[in-house]
């Protein structure tokens, strides 16, 4: 089948007999799972450290309602009131200025109007059929128990909060996604699991989550592999027409794909040149659970904390902050801190308890869309990172939309958009 695959690049014709895929998280395992599917032979490179994607620490929430790009005048204009130093989520470690001061200039050129509203349009028609993209990929590799689409709560803590919560929600953009006011029962019901402090709440319906990060990963990899995919466990130093590892030695093949998350942009450095992308962390703390962890078995949202409490299969997981810095930076513990002292009041988890720690990077581009596409300077390699907060959300569509450029087809959403010459 893959021999009379044509791949078209301007005026380059590639037969896609082989590819590799570099990327640890779940955007890098879906790509290789698609390819080897259509039957092409993969080899899926792999550093071997699982937590060391921003998939692992995700809260696995499929966010088909945040259609709007991040980058926006309202988040900017209001961005004050939610900084790290002041009680809020959102920090900017003096260490790192060197990161997020250049990252901040791109950003606010991406919230004008007319960019934004480009960017409103992309981002939509790609969360359009996410979840839909999931339900297709756990129903082929054996897992589709791991796929929830019951929707999400958002709950407040004050009147007024929550009454103005409500009508922002109610009026803004969201998709496929469809919110109103939480039944008194549900509401009692988040009240009783929380230590009686909701007193108001939203429920988000045609939204999801992934139930079990690790397993629904380990369904996608095995999958890939019964399928005749090779995985090789090395680090890469660059790429250009061939994988160098930092061993030395090289992998080639008729494509090769960069889904590094956050190292996409130095693999790709010598290709395209710098790419605005930073390392925006986020925290959280976990713990096992032996009964159910949220009414519904769903994710709550605290809009007043700025936490997303995460159900898994047998554990909880509390998530929270954007921290622009750097990858290698140091973690805060102040923010563990907070998010254990949320948990507390909140009555998340027994006192005995034992809560681990993790902190990662979302990758991220100034104006919140992915890089998804080919690179015009060397037709052989194409990219799919910078999913930032979407990246499980977008990761079975980024598959399907890429693989289909790569087969010589015409994907059902146009990637134009996400083309990283955007930001040359």
């Amino acid at each position: 089948m893959a021999q009379v695959q044509g791949l078209v690049c301007g005026l380059v014709c590639i037969r896609l007999k082989t590819a590799i895929v570099i990327g640890n998280g779940f955007v890098g395992a879906c790509i290789a799972l698609a390819l080897q599917r259509a039957g092409v032979a993969v080899t899926l490179v792999d550093v071997g450290d699982e937590k060391a994607a921003a998939s692992h620490g995700n809260a696995g929430h499929l966010a088909v309602e945040q259609c709007d790009p991040i980058a926006s005048r309202a988040n900017v204009l209001s961005l004050h009131r939610r900084v790290f130093a002041f009680g809020g989520p959102v920090a900017f470690p003096w260490r790192d200025v060197g990161a997020w001061l250049p990252f901040g200039l791109r950003l606010l050129q991406a919230t004008s109007p007319a960019r934004f509203a480009n960017g409103q349009r992309a981002l939509g028609g790609l969360l359009g059929d996410a979840i839909g993209a999931w339900l297709r990929l756990a129903a082929h590799v054996g897992a589709p128990q791991l796929i929830c689409a019951d929707g999400h709560y958002v709950v407040w803590e004050s009147t007024a909060s929550g009454d103005a919560g409500l009508k922002a929600l109610q009026s803004a953009n969201m998709g496929t996604a469809q919110v109103a006011k939480a039944s008194a029962y549900e509401l009692q019901a988040l009240r009783e699991r929380f230590a009686g402090k909701p007193v108001a709440a939203a429920k988000f319906s045609n939204t999801g989550q992934v139930l079990d990060l690790r397993a629904m990963r380990g369904a996608i990899r095995t999958a890939f592999e019964q399928a005749g995919g090779r995985v090789r466990v090395a680090k890469v130093r660059t790429v250009n027409t061939q994988v160098v590892l930092d061993n030395g030695g090289a992998l080639d093949a008729d494509g090769i794909v960069v889904a590094a998350g956050i190292g996409s942009a130095q693999l790709l450095r010598g290709l395209c040149g710098p790419e605005p992308l930073i390392a925006e962390r986020g925290y959280h703390v976990e713990a096992v659970t032996d009964s159910q962890p949220t009414p519904n078995g769903i994710h709550v949202v605290f809009e007043d904390r700025n936490i997303i409490a995460a159900p898994f299969v047998h554990s909880l997981r509390l998530s929270g902050f954007t921290e622009f810095s750097r990858a290698a930076s140091p973690p805060d513990a102040r923010k563990w801190a907070v998010l254990k002292r949320h948990a507390a009041e909140l009555g998340m988890f027994r006192r005995d308890a034992a809560l681990t720690e993790w902190v990662g990077s979302r990758p991220t581009l100034p104006d919140y869309l992915p890089a998804i596409g080919q690179l015009k300077t060397q037709p052989k390699v194409f990219y799919a990172f910078g999913h930032n907060h979407l990246g499980v959300t977008l990761a079975a569509t980024t598959a399907e939309q890429l693989v289909a450029i790569m087969l010589g087809t015409t994907p059902a959403r146009s990637l134009t958009p996400f083309s990283i010459d955007r930001f040359n």
